[in-house]
């Protein structure tokens, strides 16, 4: 049974023993000249105008929830679009169905104002 698993660990054996390599090569050749401006955090170019751990309005979380949660059903789509003409009609019912629930939990969504951004 173990045998069966020697690629794999090899694998992950090799690919961990090169990144260690690769990292000590840079640690070891790379230049050290640390400066204060090459230490000073910065945002796009600019001085960071508040700290780092600010806190977040809970609106941003919940439309970046919303949007994976429909980007992702939205992925559901390609697949079967490319297996369209082998399916047939159960599986456009099936998908008329589903994206018929995509719509209504849009819209209930919508309806709640989890959209809307003040």
């Amino acid at each position: 049974m173990i045998a069966e698993y020697w690629p794999v660990l090899l694998f992950i054996a090799v690919a961990a023993g090169l990144g260690l390599v690769l990292l000590a090569i840079g640690m070891l050749a790379g230049p050290r000249r640390p400066e204060a401006e090459k230490l000073a955090p910065y945002e796009c170019g600019f001085e960071a105008f508040e700290d780092a751990r600010a806190r977040f309005d809970v609106r941003y979380y919940l439309l970046a929830i919303l949007f994976i949660i429909f980007d992702l059903e939205i992925a559901f789509l390609f697949p079967w679009a490319v297996v369209f003409k082998q399916i047939g009609l159960v599986a456009l019912i099936e998908m008329a169905l589903f994206l018929l629930l995509l719509v209504v939990g849009f819209a209930y969504v919508w309806k709640k104002g989890a959209l809307e951004w003040e």
